[in-house]
């Protein structure tokens, strides 16, 4: 008799630990999303929409200016390079070589960075922990 339940098990076994595999995949594919949209804000120039992919409680800790984003807009962004990435079940880092031109002195630069990233099970998304670039070091 237990031997004819053992059939009928596996399926719902199987489908669970499917479950289980779909949900951290979703979870690194809605990693890549935000870290295209990141990478895609800051190749463009859009500091403002990149801040608001900064974790909250980095925002706090460390405000942004006006004038911290106007001397966003006197560099270019020309280049934005992944050079590799690790990623555990709710943190990532990343690391990226941006290449930085002066719109004053058309001198160009190359920044490496590591973006940190931590996923927030409260609101199911991810979120940076480093805050933005410092392009400054690229002038």
């Amino acid at each position: 008799m237990r031997l004819q339940k053992i059939p009928m098990l596996l399926p719902l076994i199987l489908s669970l630990c499917g479950c289980a595999a779909t949900g951290k995949m979703d979870r690194n594919h809605e990693l890549q999303q935000e870290q295209y949209a990141y990478s895609a804000a800051i190749r463009w120039g859009d500091f403002e929409g990149a801040w608001n992919m900064v974790d909250a409680a980095y925002r706090t800790a460390h405000p942004m200016t006006e004038l911290d984003f106007e001397r966003y807009k006197q560099l270019e962004v020309s280049g934005y390079h992944d050079l590799g990435s690790q990623v555990t079940a709710d943190t990532a880092a990343r690391e990226v070589q941006i290449g930085v031109i002066n719109r004053n002195t058309l001198v160009e630069r190359q920044v490496r960075y590591t973006e940190r990233w931590r996923y927030d099970p409260t609101t199911k998304s991810w979120w940076l922990t480093t805050g933005l670039p410092d392009l400054a070091q690229a002038q």
